[in-house]
């Protein structure tokens, strides 16, 4: 494999869609102030959040090839990291600089944003650099930090910060959009934890599925998927967000069978893997149907 080709591996493409969908939602949210917004701003909002998840992705995989992780775990499309590093160890440099570059593309939007619009965006662009650095070597060793830290990096951040910069507020309804995405996301690496259990230990990681073991982590993945629930819900019946955000609700035929597999495979790695696809689809599909909800 080239080296262009692992550092490309290495920001994990497919899953960068999840990045689109939460801009989708700050600026559907700033939308509903009423306030105009400039497509160009638009767009370097889009270009600086989409930065910072290839940052995180890349530092990641880095971080995970240098500890010795990526050699120890057994790779799912879901989880275990991209395996292009140990397939070609003389990138790391590379991806590393990937990491950086795009951190700095991040930092730079920030900055520009915070000119235009003020300090109160700063602290959450701090924060956001904050989970960005730690996450892999020292957030994924507290478990209650690893559990909210990807919800709250995408959601309690990246939202506010998108309608800040668009409009220079964010309001009721944006905070709302947040926390739907803080559930979902938390959920969609905490069930992606669950095969990489025995390797994460090894490397003295000790997020909730470690530390709490699976059935406790499957219990919390309930609790989330409820409030992400109803953290569309109860906005729409007190009118914080208009009621065709009820779209999301769609999705809840798809966490009925994620559901029904965690019940019936929760001890079987190999036969949750396909649940861990669906619950990474009811993710997507129920950030796209709300955004589409609110916009419309």
């Amino acid at each position: 494999m080239s080296i262009a080709l692992t550092v490309l591996a290495s920001i994990r493409p497919k899953f960068l869609i999840l990045t689109p969908l939460c801009i989708l939602l700050g600026w559907a949210g700033a939308a509903l102030s009423g306030l105009p917004i400039a497509g160009s701003d638009v767009l370097l909002a889009f270009i600086g959040a989409v930065a910072a998840h290839i940052a995180v992705n890349s530092l990641n995989e880095y971080q995970d090839f240098r500890s010795g992780l990526d050699l120890m775990t057994s790779r799912t499309p879901f989880s275990g990291g991209s395996g292009a590093l140990p397939a070609n160890p003389g990138s790391a440099p590379y991806v590393l600089g990937m990491a950086l570059v795009s951190l700095l593309m991040t930092v730079g939007v920030g900055l520009y944003f915070v000119a235009l619009r003020g300090l109160e965006l700063l602290p959450l662009g701090l924060l956001g650099v904050l989970i960005i650095v730690l996450y892999t070597q020292h957030l994924n060793r507290v478990a209650w930090l690893c559990l909210i830290a990807p919800g709250t990096g995408f959601g309690l951040l990246m939202l506010p910060g998108t309608a800040i910069a668009l409009t220079g507020e964010a309001g009721v309804a944006v905070w709302c959009l947040a926390l739907v995405v803080f559930f979902l996301v938390n959920n969609l690496l905490l069930l992606n934890q669950i095969p990489d259990v025995d390797a994460d230990r090894k490397v003295g990681r000790n997020h909730w599925v470690i530390r709490y073991g699976k059935p406790s982590a499957i219990a919390v993945y309930r609790v989330f998927l409820a409030l992400a629930y109803a953290a569309v819900v109860v906005p729409v019946v007190l009118g914080a967000l208009p009621a065709a955000a009820l779209l999301a609700l769609a999705t809840i035929v798809l966490a009925w069978r994620i559901d029904d597999g965690l019940r019936r495979f929760s001890e079987s790695t190999a036969e949750l893997i396909p649940y861990l696809g669906l619950n990474v689809l009811l993710t997507m599909a129920t950030l796209g149907l709300l955004g589409l909800g609110v916009l419309v």
